[in-house]
């Protein structure tokens, strides 16, 4: 099954870009979860500000990652501040227990797009330092682009990674476990 590229899910007036993990154990609960918030989102106003927010799915079933990308900072701490908690808690009453590691606040940095043509079958998400993401991108075999994101707080990276299918990025990293396969489930677009 072909998933949307990367590219097609930027907003080019984006002035943050958010990612946040949630763990929570089994594809069941992932699921679970993700339906709970897509409901949540489909339910309430559009947040002012929101550009976008994106829920993808774990290949191994552990958990989900968000990416939203905001006008500005600003506009999602005012959201967060006012809404965030009550949308959480009630996702949190179907799911319990999801773990939360952080948000991290990102601006896409650059882009290496080597084959705009061919389908992605697999997102690979990655956090590096951010003196370590120059050879990101080098080219191999099914990866089709790679899209660095850097941190705010500037020590940090985001690397989102394009394959055609997960045996190519198995087969291209040599049994490194440092990365995080996604699939894209669902993915909201506001007006604005």
């Amino acid at each position: 099954m072909s998933m949307t590229r990367f590219l097609d899910l930027v907003c080019p007036a984006a002035g943050t870009a958010l990612w946040s993990e949630w763990l929570t154990g089994t594809a069941e609960r992932s699921r679970a979860a993700a339906d709970a918030l897509i409901d949540e989102w489909a339910a309430a106003a559009t947040p002012s500000g929101r550009l976008a927010q994106h829920v993808y799915l774990s290949m191994d079933g552990a958990g989900l990652l968000f990416h939203a990308q905001w006008t500005s900072d600003e506009a999602h701490l005012a959201w967060a501040r006012a809404r965030r908690a009550g949308v959480v808690s009630r996702v949190d009453t179907l799911v319990p227990d999801i773990e939360r590691p952080g948000l991290t606040r990102t601006r896409l940095h650059h882009s290496v797009v080597h084959d705009a043509e061919r389908p992605a079958g697999v997102f690979v998400v990655s956090t590096r330092a951010a003196g370590d993401v120059e050879a990101t991108g080098v080219p191999a075999p099914g990866l089709l682009a790679a899209h660095v994101h850097l941190a705010t707080d500037g020590g940090r990276a985001i690397v989102v990674t394009e394959w055609t299918d997960a045996s190519s990025h198995e087969a291209a990293t040599a049994g490194d476990v440092s990365f995080k396969r996604y699939t894209l489930y669902h993915s909201f677009v506001d007006d604005v």
